[in-house]
């Protein structure tokens, strides 16, 4: 599987880092990886633009 990089800020990767820990994941990475499905996850059927904004704002990601 091809990997890609993604930057984000110190404080919160040190903050995951923990969490993965806590939670058993044998990364952070995997950790991030599982959120980041779980939340595509919710996407998915979408038909539509409109549908998907909807969908962001009710979980807070939009206002």
């Amino acid at each position: 599987m091809a990997s890609v990089k993604v930057k984000i800020d110190k404080d919160l990767y040190d903050k995951i880092k923990k969490l993965a820990e806590m939670s058993g994941y044998s990364s952070a990475d995997e950790f991030i990886g599982h959120c980041l499905e779980k939340e595509a996850a919710a996407f998915e059927g979408s038909d539509s633009e409109e549908e998907i904004k909807k969908k962001l704002k009710g979980l807070g990601y939009l206002s």
